[in-house]
């Protein structure tokens, strides 16, 4: 792991070198381990490295070919780059370091771009300069677990693995309205946009070009669809999951350094502390607890490790007087209001003091199926299939006079996802039109839609529903909340994550199972229970979908309002025009009686301190506005 940036195409080399350092200093928390910065004719590599693999020398970054025509800078892991360099070494590359970042120089030259990210297994990315023929390549891993932004100005291309690197050095422009209004809704950004115009993030499984000016972004993998055909018997599924799991912990567990494992109470990490166990290696389990919390799964963490045999440290989040915001806001570039990163942003921090390398069971419920949505959707598919198009049409003429609240509400979204599909399945969620019921929103914000709330209802679309469902989460929360907030906690503290449920054979295959074999007897994430009730027992196995959570809603309205009352009255956001000052000291107030904060208030407390935190660096942004690389 590591923070990557580069400017190509600046004819002030002064200029790009300034902007590069800029950068390099904004990304220290991510590679706390060594910096490097290489220079050609109008191009700026920088680097900063958290050494995994070759501690020594060199595996330093930016690393170039010997001849200097190549130049790489590298964020993640290729678990197959050993295979990779044996098979370069037996044409003719001479290697001189055990990284797997040298694996990119020497492939690219002898497969070219596609080639060589075709074979690439792992988690990266990276930015790969071609000096003879003028190229730079821009490249992210297949389902976008590392992050890569870049600006393009006058013909000229910066990027980062950050927006915040990019506008420390001015190359982002104002804040985007469209962007504020993504962020309302889903308490982030997605990769459709970013915080800040001028700013774009390389799309997963994506590869930029860039040549004289001129980008080209093509898609190189996608996974694939659902089979419709005769399935392998649950057993030979729940089998050859066994096998393909085994090996994708296998690989994660190659590292130079030590290595720990996150443990929840749910399935997902329980598989992972088992096939750790199960594959001789020896590391410790770390659980994160909320004491006193109904939603604490210390006491199922602690059973599970128990059962393994599995070393074992429990790391209690107590609310505090005050609410760890700003660390929040200080690991992720762009507002971020998922509140479990506050959980992972606390181990992140214990876990680096033993580790540098932390697995984690991410990713199991997403594509083995186990959230309560999937199996909604896939019910109102089945359903949808047996609804008459006339039908559809009468119920949306209907809908309006059954709104949207009282004991009626879930059948009556249920029918919409029959027929509509995924876009009613979308204008379900309460985000930005709760804020404008409760008329929090300023004038900025007043007409301001979002695209995705543009989807039109169908019945066709409900016949599909779970399939568009599951390609749309993989580009919206799947990547821009699930995989940002790991990414962003443990990168933080100098930490990389890697999650068994990300690899690639492992996850085309589950991509490919139908839904009735992951929803068997419409149990949620059959396959993989089944395999938990096989190899550590029936307690795990039959638990119920819990997922990790920090209770914000309460401490909010109770420990921490005196200092959201603070931070809400005198609003850098109202300020500005963004939202309505009055309107929102009324849902403090009424948070205050009922004692649980509204979802609205939460998102609000984390933009405002977000605010706050980038108004501070302008400094830092005006230091540079001068320079050649704003001309």
């Amino acid at each position: 792991m590591c923070g990557i940036a580069g400017v190509v195409g600046v004819e002030n080399p002064g200029a790009a070198l300034e902007a590069v350092q800029c950068m390099v200093l904004a990304l220290a928390r991510r590679g706390p381990d060594s910096e490097g910065v290489e220079c050609w004719q109008g191009v700026v590599l920088g680097h900063r490295r958290l050494a995994i693999f070759d501690l020594s020398e060199a595996g330093r970054q930016p690393m170039t070919t010997a001849d200097r025509s190549l130049g790489v800078v590298f964020n993640g892991a290729i678990y197959n780059f050993r295979a990779l360099a044996a098979e370069l070494t037996a044409t003719g590359a001479h290697f001189r370091s055990q990284t797997d970042t040298e694996v990119l120089l020497h492939g690219y030259r002898r497969w070219g771009i596609d080639g060589l990210v075709s074979r690439l297994r792992g988690m990266f990315a990276f930015a790969l300069w071609d000096d003879a023929n003028r190229n730079l390549f821009l490249v992210r891993d297949r389902l976008g677990v590392k992050p890569l932004v870049y600006a393009v100005r006058n013909g000229s291309i910066a990027f980062a693995s950050t927006a915040r690197a990019l506008r420390a050095c001015g190359w982002a422009s104002d804040l985007d309205t469209h962007a504020l209004a993504e962020y309302l809704e889903f308490g982030f950004v997605t990769d459709h946009r970013t915080i800040y115009q001028g700013l774009t993030k390389v799309p997963a499984a994506s590869i930029v070009r860039w040549h004289d000016g001129v980008l080209q972004t093509h898609e190189y993998w996608t996974p694939p669809a659902a089979q419709t055909s005769r399935a392998p018997s649950f057993e030979d599924v729940v089998d050859e999951t066994e096998r393909l799991f085994l090996a994708a912990v296998r690989r994660r567990l190659d590292a130079d350094v030590s290595v720990g494992a996150l443990l929840s109470g749910g399935v997902d990490s329980g598989l992972v502390c088992w096939a750790v166990r199960r594959l001789g290696a020896d590391l410790t389990a770390f659980t994160v607890g909320t004491p006193d919390d109904p939603a604490d799964e210390t006491a199922d963490a602690c059973l599970t490790a128990a059962e393994l045999g599995i070393r074992h440290r429990v790391l209690p989040l107590r609310p505090t007087s005050e609410p760890a915001v700003d660390e929040l806001v200080s690991a992720y570039g762009e507002p971020f209001a998922c509140a479990s990163a506050l959980g992972m942003l606390q181990v992140s921090r214990e876990v680096a003091s033993a580790a540098k390398v932390l697995l984690t069971g991410d990713g199991g419920d997403d594509v083995f199926l186990g959230y309560p949505r999937h199996r909604h959707l896939w019910l109102a598919q089945a359903f949808a299939k047996l609804t008459p198009r006339r039908l559809g049409a009468w119920w949306r003429s209907a809908r309006g006079l059954l709104g949207n609240g009282g004991p009626l509400r879930r059948p009556a979204h249920f029918v919409d996802y029959v027929t509509g599909g995924l876009g009613a399945f979308i204008d379900a969620h309460d985000g930005l039109p709760t804020f404008r019921r409760k008329g929090l929103l300023g004038e900025r914000l007043s007409g301001v839609t979002i695209e995705q709330r543009g989807l039109p209802w169908s019945i066709e679309s409900g016949r599909r529903v779970l399939a568009q469902y599951l390609e749309y989460d993989r580009r919206t929360q799947f990547v821009a909340e699930y995989l940002t907030k790991v990414d962003g906690a443990t990168m933080h503290y100098g930490l990389e994550a890697r999650s068994p449920f990300f690899d690639q054979e492992l996850w085309e295959f589950a991509s490919a199972l139908p839904y009735h074999v992951r929803l068997r007897y419409g149990r949620l994430k059959a396959v993989l229970r089944e395999l938990a009730r096989r190899r550590i027992g029936a307690r795990i196995a039959a638990g119920r979908k819990r997922g990790f959570s920090v209770p914000v809603e309460r401490w909010l309205a109770r420990r921490w309002l005196p200092q959201v009352e603070a931070t809400m009255h005198d609003s850098l956001l109202a300020a500005h025009g963004w939202i309505r000052s009055q309107s929102v000291v009324a849902e403090l107030a009424a948070s205050q009686r009922r004692g649980w904060a509204s979802q609205q208030l939460w998102y609000l407390f984390v933009l405002e301190t977000w605010m706050r935190a980038e108004s501070r660096s302008g400094d830092l942004l005006a230091a540079h506005s001068h320079s050649g690389v704003l001309a």
